[in-house]
């Protein structure tokens, strides 16, 4: 894409876990960033309250609203459209919300996008959305299997998307990252479970099942993908391009090795709870990434020990352990 010095981003999901971090970092390269913020009465701005920069603009509201994704996306040259719900769990008991925020908001900012003709949309799909692996590495072509509300809700938010390139040509791209970690993930996902248990002084760790595999990122990783797809040329228009680290590993494994970093000699009780139904359960991700290489140069920076061990860091600071609650259960 030319001229990407000092552009005007809109980062929506910007107060969440990925999209903090995707702020920063175009910040860090010099761009003019809006930061959509979940509204709420507090005026609280989750990961965002400790950005301070010149450069950023956090405005409040819901994607769910087309007339303020129109307002908020007035001269923006690129978007960077992260918001959505993600829990899996939650999804079994609210589908009713997956709708109206992943795939109607979806809608609303790519109509806005496209009337305030901007240069860029990137679009976040998710891993989830192949399902387990019928073959691997996952690449762009596998099929698509809706194993949970969520992962339906994300194929139905990308084909919405997509239909608006086709329809209207807007300068669409569809990043599909794998699973994403790192300092600020909500505790609902297995690594911050794992290591704010530890944390704790927990001697039984409650997790669920740790058979299944993840192509497991890095958070600066993923970030990193994403802007690359920002940075490119036209030739990633209309395209869906996976990130991720062409690597998997287990849970037990991932557990194992939080369990050495940390110094820990904690065990595993399993949390039916935690136990999702067994069509739902998604056994086995990883990730092709051969595309984002070709169209970008994209590689990961971090393996996976040292992503967990900054991870790690991160968590045991008491000021952002202090933020989690390791014996509740988050859906």
């Amino acid at each position: 894409m030319e001229n990407i010095n000092s552009l005007n981003i809109l980062v929506t999901g910007g107060d969440g876990f990925i999209g903090s971090h995707l702020v920063e970092a175009l910040l860090n390269e010099g761009h003019k960033v809006r930061a959509l913020n979940y509204y709420n009465s507090f005026n609280f701005w989750g990961w965002l309250e400790d950005i301070k920069h010149p450069n950023l603009e956090i405005v409040s509201g819901d994607v769910r609203d087309y007339n303020y994704c129109q307002k908020i996306t007035e001269g923006i040259d690129i978007v960077y459209h992260l918001a959505a719900l993600i829990a899996i769990p939650y999804s079994y008991h609210a589908p009713d919300s997956y709708i109206d925020t992943n795939i109607k908001g979806t809608s609303n900012i790519c109509l806005a996008s496209q009337k305030n003709h901007v240069k860029r949309i990137i679009h976040t799909s998710t891993s989830e959305v192949y399902g387990t692996a019928k073959y691997v590495p996952i690449n762009e072509e596998h099929p698509l299997q809706p194993q949970s509300p969520y992962s339906a809700s994300k194929i139905g938010a990308d084909a919405m998307a997509m239909s608006y390139y086709n329809a209207f040509n807007i300068p669409l791209v569809i990043a599909r990252p794998f699973n994403t970690y790192g300092p600020r993930q909500s505790a609902r996902a297995i690594i911050p479970t794992i290591i704010t248990q530890l944390a704790n002084g927990k001697k039984e760790i409650k997790l669920g099942d740790l058979t299944p595999t993840r192509d497991l990122n890095f958070v600066k990783d993923t970030c990193k993908g994403f802007m690359e797809l920002g940075k490119a040329g036209e030739n990633v228009i209309g395209q869906v391009v996976n990130i991720g680290s062409n690597f998997e590993v287990t849970m037990k494994d991932v557990f194992d090795i939080i369990n050495e970093i940390m110094g820990t000699k904690a065990e595993v009780i399993t949390d039916q709870e935690r136990i999702r139904p067994e069509k739902s359960e998604v056994f086995r991700l990883w990730c092709d990434n051969k595309k984002i290489n070709k169209l970008t140069g994209f590689l990961p920076d971090y393996n996976l020990k040292t992503g967990l061990e900054e991870t790690v860091t991160w968590f045991t600071n008491p000021t952002n352990l202090s933020k989690y609650k390791s014996d509740i259960y988050n859906v």
